[in-house]
């Protein structure tokens, strides 16, 4: 149950971004992009989920096997893979309960589970009865992604910085939950963080830190201790 990605060049308007990006993930590891703004962290987990403007020009990715790149958008959704955007998305009309079961996610005892999920985050079950992030806080739409990922079960949860707009008691609550997650039934987590608070309570397995799209250097936990005192330039210049 592997992700593999070798060698991954992608554009965007077309300028590359990607310019053989390789990473090699299990189930149950938390991998960790860090990385300067516009080095492609953002457009690695747009591609991976087939993101509409991002055009794979070479390389490969796998799921246990599976060529990913293949597949359209909802079937590497269906394979397991699930990207929970920086900016959640309004869907107005949409209640939270409906998009889980078009997701495939089943009916019966649906509403008691996104309760509990919502309860291991500290989120408060009302808001899971408004339409889809309408009327949420920044906060509160990033704990509601996270309900989504308990109750759906993917794979692979690709985070872009899902740490972003959230106090001090929210971040703790969702690096909980997903550190659960890995053990629970064995989700590999991607997370794309600029900021090492996520890893308090979210262990990562291994950090890679990405520059001019791809990755410069790759460590344990003890990195992002680097990154936090010494920045990101002393990684620019790496081949």
């Amino acid at each position: 149950m592997s992700l593999l990605i070798e060698g991954l060049r992608v554009e965007v308007a077309g300028k590359e971004v990607l310019r053989g990006f390789d990473l090699a993930m299990g189930p149950g590891e938390v991998h960790v992009i860090m990385g300067p703004n516009g080095s492609g962290k953002s457009t690695l987990a747009h591609a991976l989920a087939a993101r509409p403007g991002y055009e794979v020009t070479g390389g490969s990715v796998s799921l246990d096997g599976t060529d990913l790149l293949s597949l359209s958008a909802s079937e590497r959704a269906r394979a397991g893979l699930l990207l929970a955007l920086q900016q959640p998305l309004e869907v107005p009309g949409v209640r939270p309960v409906d998009l889980l079961a078009a997701a495939g996610a089943a009916r019966e005892g649906l509403r008691e589970a996104m309760s509990g999920e919502a309860a291991r985050l500290g989120l408060r079950d009302e808001l899971l009865d408004r339409f889809v992030n309408v009327d949420l806080s920044g906060g509160e739409r990033k704990r509601a992604e996270v309900v989504q990922i308990g109750v759906l079960r993917p794979r692979y949860a690709m985070l872009d910085e899902i740490d972003s707009g959230l106090d001090v008691d929210a971040l703790g609550a969702v690096a909980r939950r997903l550190d659960a997650a890995t053990r629970e039934w064995g989700c590999g987590v991607l997370a794309i963080t600029h900021f090492r608070r996520l890893l308090y309570e979210l262990t990562p397995t291994m950090i890679h830190v990405v520059s001019a799209g791809r990755v410069v250097a790759t460590g344990g936990p003890e990195l992002a201790e680097v990154l936090e005192r010494d920045g990101y330039e002393p990684f620019r210049a790496l081949p």
